[in-house]
């Protein structure tokens, strides 16, 4: 693969940016499939849960700080259910939303909080899901992710923006403007790695002081609305799904380290050691090593399952699958290394 470097300040000054020029040839053979009923499957379904009377999208999910309970975004039901993994039934259900999209469990404060499509972030009792506060961002709230530095929320937002939030006060305490409405992102100490994909970006901030500090364009790949960081936050990887592909980053440098086609329609992406794990709504989860040519893993789910969630401590993944020709449920799938 070719690449040229760019990059941009805030204003738009040109100075240097990673642009994929040409884009190289997918993988050495075609991913391997399996049945994820198959014993020899490197991922394995272990258990289907059901969700009763949930109809449309299924957006974001979240564990809590036990991974015994999962919070699951039901974006066309309107609804956010408690799943308890210990008996691996709906235990509560928040209803009345307006397209809840992002979910967050914040350990600190035993809260749930949830980001829709109204603009609005509300803040629920871990226990009883009472509502403890409301906080309005005007415009189509939407990924969330908790800051483990300070347990700050942040929240992407409108037509361009991320809001930092105090949990404790339950008000925002700091804004980051951005070309356009934000998809996925990723903390890495206090930059901010964000997909822009109406813009064709990834933005680059530093989060502590509210300001942009890299933009890169994503060249001729589109559709970049996941993102996933390793453990050491050295590196990034980001799923296109126009052409259907995964790349891999260098956190500090922004270097291209990996790139290679993947399922389509990838909304979820995890690290998993040296290996990506790809949800993706075309009925895959795809695993691919990134430091070896060998060809991608590839596990069948179904059409239109693309949200996940991973449990890198106990090897779980967990899937939602939409109401379509069966009832909508969420498969727990486990890895057998």
């Amino acid at each position: 693969m070719k690449w040229e470097r760019l990059t941009y300040t805030r204003a738009g000054k040109l100075i240097g940016l990673v642009v994929p020029l040409i884009v190289a040839s997918s993988c050495s053979a075609r991913a391997r499939a399996f049945d994820p009923h198959d014993a020899r499957a490197p991922l394995r379904l272990i258990r289907t849960i059901d969700l009763p009377n949930v109809s449309g999208r299924i957006d974001h999910m979240a564990l809590d700080s036990d991974a015994t309970h999962l919070f699951i975004a039901e974006n066309g039901n309107g609804t956010v259910d408690d799943v308890d993994l210990t008996t691996g039934k709906v235990v509560g259900r928040i209803s009345g939303l307006h397209e809840p999209q992002g979910v967050a469990w914040l350990p600190r404060q035993h809260e749930i909080a949830v980001t829709s499509g109204d603009g609005f972030v509300t803040f629920y009792g871990g226990l009883d899901r009472h509502t403890v506060a409301v906080i309005n961002l005007g415009a189509d709230a939407d990924n969330v992710r908790v800051d483990g530095r300070n347990g700050e929320l942040v929240v992407g937002y409108g037509s361009g923006g991320l809001a930092v939030i105090d949990p404790v006060a339950h008000e925002v305490i700091r804004r980051l403007a951005l070309p356009a409405h934000p998809e996925a992102f990723e903390l890495v100490a206090g930059k901010v790695f964000v997909n822009v994909p109406d813009a064709h970006k990834i933005v680059i901030a530093d989060l502590d002081h509210g300001r942009v500090t890299e933009t890169m364009s994503t060249g001729f790949s589109f559709g970049n609305f996941s993102m996933a960081t390793n453990s050491t936050d050295s590196q990034v990887a980001i799923a296109y799904r126009k052409p259907s592909r995964v790349s891999v980053l260098n956190a500090h440098s922004g270097a291209p380290i990996f790139s290679r086609a993947t399922c389509g329609d990838a909304d979820d992406l995890y690290f998993r050691s040296s290996q990506l794990v790809v949800v993706c709504g075309s009925g895959n989860v795809e695993l691919i090593d990134i430091k070896d040519e060998r060809p991608a893993v590839d596990v069948t789910t179904q059409r239109g399952a693309r949200t996940g969630i991973l449990d890198a401590e106990k090897k779980h993944l967990f899937v939602a699958v939409p109401a379509r020709q069966h009832s909508a449920a969420i498969w727990e799938l486990s890895f057998a290394d």
